[in-house]
């Protein structure tokens, strides 16, 4: 009994070389490049978050000269230059409560410095983008996510997670952006004829803010497509709603142009990526776009969703590579943590120290 036993809990082990878990040494000085680094190593979710940063410096600097010409290339793809400057097509998605958070800032830098091909968001990731630019949103008393929520609606103030926004902010919003849906009908039914789309509708909302701070002020100017498949679902909405009863001729905004502008953009990306950062609309709509090219070579999803329950926003993206929506040899990973947490750090490890670089790189010319 005793050799059984013996045996059991002592099973030989098969020869086995592989990566080394060891965290970061602080009796060594570390600066965050040798942090971010470091995670490679420490295991669980940091290990994920190491493989996150490196397929977005994948997505970042792959460019179609890196491939093989195949024999079925047009013409254009020949050229040297053409292939040197052909990039992979990044595509990014996030829900609405990050733009209430401080990513706002971190999304902007994207857009601005033109490091994403287009956005998928939801409403309210339109809107409280503008919403900032009219009004401050603030921090809940030490970061509380359980304030009374009676007291606070007796006090005009709206609660996201441990975040607050005065409900006058929703009224400025309401007195800026009443005016432009006015526009918007005047376009469609005069000589213009205007067929709005919701890319199309927030492009504009991006012309009017007017506002450096502002995420669809520079999608406007860089002319990076942000589309909203549930544009209605939220504060513009409501103010959609009310507008109906102010006007004879309702806006018309026309959802199909946007899905197949969409789809069309992944079918001609040589190389897509997608980066998803929470789930729902946002995370669909992406990924069904990527069928259409038989998936995407590269995906970083970003949340807290579990696959038990079916839910897209908790599927893996093994469960994407099934529907071909992730390519069978196609590299991805998915990070089971709170978007706030790790994307400034992948933001970081990539596209920041990559635009510091070039940056110091041009002075010094």
């Amino acid at each position: 009994m005793a050799d059984s036993a013996k045996a059991a809990v002592f099973v030989q082990s098969e020869a086995y070389d592989g990566v080394r878990i060891k965290g970061p040494d602080f009796n060594i000085p570390h600066e965050l490049d040798a942090l971010l680094k470091s995670y490679d190593t420490i295991g669980f979710q940091a290990t994920g978050l190491s493989r996150a940063i490196e397929l977005v410096n994948k997505m970042r600097t792959w460019r179609l000269s890196d491939e093989p010409i195949q024999p079925d290339s047009q013409s254009e793809e020949l050229d040297p230059e053409t292939r040197a400057a052909t990039k992979c097509r990044i595509y990014l998605g996030y829900t609405s409560n990050l733009v209430s958070s401080g990513l706002r800032d971190i999304i902007r830098f994207l857009v601005q410095h033109n490091y994403v091909s287009c956005l998928v968001t939801t409403a309210g990731g339109i809107e409280e983008d503008i919403i900032k630019c009219l009004g401050p949103t603030f921090s809940t008393p030490n970061g509380a996510f359980n304030l009374n929520g009676a007291d606070l609606r007796r006090r005009g103030l709206n609660r996201i997670g441990n975040l607050l926004v005065p409900n006058d902010n929703y009224c400025k919003f309401e007195d800026w952006v009443v005016p432009i849906l006015d526009d918007l009908v005047s376009e469609q039914e005069g000589a213009e004829k205007v067929r709005w789309s919701p890319s199309k509708v927030i492009d504009r909302l991006g012309k009017e803010i007017n506002n450096e701070e502002s995420i669809l002020y520079w999608a406007h100017k860089n002319q990076i497509p942000v589309f909203c498949p549930a544009l209605t679902d939220g504060s513009l909405g409501d103010m959609m709603y009310f507008h109906s009863y102010k006007t004879e001729i309702p806006l018309v905004i026309d959802i199909v142009s946007d899905i197949r502008r969409l789809n069309d953009m992944s079918v001609r990306s040589k190389k897509a990526g997608m980066i998803i950062l929470g789930g729902g609309v946002c995370k669909h709509q992406i990924a069904n776009s990527m069928l259409f090219r038989n998936g995407a070579d590269y995906s970083v999803y970003i949340n807290t969703g579990q696959e038990f329950d079916g839910s897209d926003s908790g599927a893996r993206p093994d469960e994407a590579v099934s529907w071909g929506k992730i390519k069978i040899d196609g590299e991805s990973v998915k990070v089971y943590a709170d978007a706030t947490l790790v994307f400034p750090l992948i933001v970081a490890g990539t596209f920041g120290k990559a635009h510091w670089v070039q940056h110091k790189a041009e002075q010094g010319k």
